[in-house]
C-alpha cells in the first residue's frame, strides 16, 4: 500500500483512538445531570435544563463515539454467516458494506451541514422552556458524521489492503 494511504490510516485511527477514549467518560456527565435532576426534584425546584442537557450529552457521547467503535469493530454484525468466512472474505464483504455506510454518512453529513447553517444563520433555539442555542449540538453532529465518514475510509483502505495481503 502507498506511504499516503497507511500514514492516512494511522493519523485517523490515532484522532478517533483519543477522542473516543475520552468520550467514555461522557457516561459520567450524563450521569452527573441526571443526578442533579433527581437531587433537585426531590430537594429544590426541578430544573428546566437537565432533561434536554442529558440528551445533548447523549447526542455528543454517541456521535463522538462511534468512530470508535467502528474502529474497534464493536459494531453489530449479523454473525449467522460472517463468523464462518475466512479473513479475506470477510474483508470483501466489508469493503462492500462500507461503501453503503460512507454512502449513508455523506447524505447525513449534507443534511447535518445544512441544518447548522439554518441553525447558526437564524440563532435557532429549542421550544422548550430553557431555549438553548442548537448551533452546538448541530456543530457536534457535523463533527461527528464528518469523523465516523474519516473512519469508515480508514477501514475500507484497511479491507482493501487485507484482501492484497497486506497489514496496515
Amino acid at each position: 500500500m502507498p506511504k499516503i494511504i497507511s500514514h492516512y490510516v494511522r493519523i485517523v485511527d490515532a484522532v478517533n483512538y483519543r477522542i473516543g477514549r475520552i468520550m467514555m467518560y461522557g457516561i459520567f456527565v450524563m450521569m452527573g445531570i441526571l443526578l442533579w435532576s433527581s437531587i433537585s426534584k426531590t430537594f429544590f425546584l426541578p430544573s428546566l435544563w437537565t432533561l434536554e442537557m442529558a440528551q445533548f450529552a447523549l447526542v455528543a457521547y454517541y456521535i463522538m463515539g462511534g468512530p470508535y467503535s467502528l474502529q474497534l469493530g464493536s459494531n453489530v454484525r449479523m454473525d449467522l454467516f460472517y463468523a464462518e468466512w475466512s479473513d479475506r472474505k470477510k474483508a470483501w464483504f466489508d469493503s462492500f458494506t462500507i461503501l453503503l455506510l460512507m454512502f449513508y454518512l455523506g447524505v447525513l453529513l449534507y443534511g447535518a451541514i445544512d441544518s447548522t447553517a439554518y441553525s447558526l444563520q437564524y440563532n435557532e433555539r429549542s421550544p422548550t422552556a430553557w431555549r438553548p442555542y442548537l448551533w452546538p449540538i448541530k456543530v457536534t453532529l457535523c463533527v461527528g458524521i464528518f469523523l465516523m465518514l474519516l473512519q469508515a475510509i480508514s477501514e475500507l483502505c484497511k479491507d482493501i489492503a487485507k484482501i492484497r495481503g497486506v497489514e496496515l
